[in-house]
């Protein structure tokens, strides 16, 4: 959990931070997916300091949203279950001094399962790591002054499943999924070994 909480205070990674929504375009291909089973935990979660505090119950409901109303979209033939844990968060809180701006943080652990074959496509969580949406005002003083936290959990959720939505497409395009010959357990992805 410390490295979790460390990606969350150093903010290392940017992912799928969109500006604008999309949910009122058409969907990007995705073979014959169609979302099964919308399961969100948080149980686990760690809080990153200097943070709003946000309950399990919270991130379950607008997690659950968000993936609903973009995947909700996809009417193909196969059916196909998510899984997403929520492991770190960090909520920039209000009353933060204009010098000292933090940005909203969360990370998640995104599972997917087969129906039809009874399987999981892959065999470890592949995890992702957003930051939020800033617009000038935020940018300037910080989000925890703009905005609520209902707002930045929204934002965060928002951006959290359009990464996962990439990330699916770069697997159907590369391995497969959601044909009728996907690839499970493709190799995972080498992390570059740091320098002496």
């Amino acid at each position: 959990m410390k490295r979790i909480l460390a990606l969350i205070l150093g903010v290392a990674v940017l992912a799928g931070c969109a500006g604008g929504n999309d949910l009122n375009q058409r969907p990007v291909p995705l073979g014959d997916f169609s979302l099964g089973h919308n399961v969100v935990v948080a149980s686990k979660m760690q809080m990153g300091p200097v943070s709003r505090e946000a309950s399990e119950e919270e991130w379950k409901a607008v997690l659950t949203k968000a993936i609903d109303d973009r995947f909700g979209r996809y009417e193909g033939e196969g059916l196909y279950h998510l899984g997403v844990s929520v492991e770190g968060y960090m909520l920039a809180p209000t009353g933060v001094p204009v010098l000292y701006k933090p940005k909203s943080a969360l990370i998640i652990n995104v599972t997917v399962w087969d129906d039809e074959a009874g399987r999981k496509y892959h065999d470890e969580p592949h995890q992702i790591t957003v930051l939020e949406t800033t617009d000038t005002e935020s940018f300037v003083v910080g989000s925890g002054a703009t905005r609520s936290k209902g707002e930045q959990m929204a934002g965060l959720s928002y951006n959290a499943v359009k990464a996962i939505e990439t990330w699916l497409v770069e697997q159907h395009e590369q391995w497969g999924w959601f044909t009728d010959s996907p690839t499970y357990n493709p190799p995972r992805e080498e992390k570059p070994q740091p320098t002496k």
